[in-house]
């Protein structure tokens, strides 16, 4: 049995793919499967110590971004994009998976073209309320979509759509416990939480209003704030300089970037939780987290804004535009949530009846019994 897993560009893309490889690797422990290989196809490995530990082989073709707007790269990328489609005809004909698992995304492209035109079936994964371009296009031949929004299965052929929720990894699927967690980044446990997530490259404009909102935050909350990689020694240098005569400045906590167990420890001490509209929604309502989420307005078709007031409708969160996103607006929001109970409680109790916890393995055993029945 071979499965090959593609997408990319983001973390959006990669680590619902490692989610679902994780449950894939239980399936075939518990039935003893012989022979079974996993890929990755993908313009970058994104992350190859994960791989490694996931038991994912990388297989490496280029990819190019069609952005919507002009752009001289759109020129070269499609020379780069007709190469890479090639090149993975010519490995995908190597390999010849069972079937394809696309998480979405430019990267994801050739591998699922090659399948088309390989006669290999397809599974695919819409993360979005309103599917991205490769999706739009590989859901009219492919085998199963799974989708993350209910919405979302009005793009999709009905016959092939299924609303799993979307696949979350086994290492941050559930929060720590509030002692352990407290201890391990060795904050108060008497004060309230504020874990700041701007996604896996960070956010400019959270970032700025949170250091904006520090002096009155840190008064009566401890922060944690993912900075994003590249944004981190300049938001850890401007926070040191605000925060330099403050008493309570052990209160704030900046990270680059959060690993699996830190992610984990993190949701175990949050009280609220401040995000981008992306995959990471999905990872707060499984951790039963009240949220204020700032979308991105310049996505393609919108996503980020439809994704966040689908799940502000049910009650999970509230959110904030990027226009309205000031310091006085955001710490004004925190304390509302915090301070009421009722409020807390509420948006707590939606975000648990949001999730759906069995995402991951139902598409790991559907891609599994495609591949066993294509085998025969």
């Amino acid at each position: 049995m071979k499965i090959v897993f593609t997408g990319g560009g983001t973390g959006g893309h990669f680590y619902p793919i490692i989610a679902v490889a994780q449950r894939v690797n239980q399936i075939i422990s518990k039935e003893n499967i012989i022979g079974a290989n996993l890929y990755y196809l993908s313009d970058s490995p994104y992350d190859k110590e994960v791989l490694l530990e996931t038991g994912l082989l990388y297989e490496g073709v280029k990819a190019g971004k069609m952005r919507t707007y002009f752009s001289l790269k759109n020129f070269s990328d499609i020379f780069k994009m007709f190469l890479g489609t090639i090149n993975a005809i010519y490995k995908m004909f190597s390999i010849y998976p069972d079937v394809v698992f696309g998480k979405g995304g430019y990267a994801s492209f050739p591998a699922i073209f090659a399948a088309r035109i390989l006669c290999i079936p397809v599974l695919i994964h819409e993360s979005d309320s309103v599917p991205g371009r490769v999706n739009k296009w590989a859901g009219h031949f492919a085998k199963r979509v799974a989708i993350s929004f209910e919405e979302t299965a009005d793009y999709f052929p009905p016959k092939s759509v299924a609303w799993t929720g979307h696949p979350i990894r086994t290492e941050i699927e559930h929060p720590a416990s509030p002692k352990e967690a407290f201890e391990y980044f060795k904050l108060e446990s008497s004060l309230p939480v504020v874990l700041i997530l701007g996604g896996s490259q960070g956010a400019e404009l959270i970032n700025n209003t949170v250091l904006d909102a520090l002096p009155r935050l840190i008064k009566n909350f401890q922060i944690i704030h993912q900075t994003g990689v590249n944004n981190f020694k300049s938001v850890a240098g401007q926070a040191q300089v605000i925060l330099a005569s403050n008493q309570e400045k052990v209160r704030y906590l900046p990270f680059a970037f959060l690993n699996p167990l830190a992610m984990k420890m993190a949701a175990g001490v949050a009280t609220v939780i401040i995000s981008r509209a992306g995959s990471t929604i999905f990872e707060i309502a499984s951790w039963g987290i009240p949220s204020i989420i700032v979308p991105i307005t310049t996505t393609n078709g919108d996503h980020q804004r439809k994704n966040a007031f689908n799940y502000a409708h049910v009650g999970a969160c509230t959110v904030i535009e990027e226009m309205n996103m000031t310091a006085n607006i955001l710490s004004s929001e925190i304390e509302r949530i915090i301070n009421d109970k009722a409020i807390w409680n509420n948006m707590a109790n939606s975000a648990k009846a949001y999730n759906k916890p069995d995402a991951a393995y139902k598409i790991a055993r559907e891609l599994v019994d495609i591949a066993l029945n294509h085998e025969k």
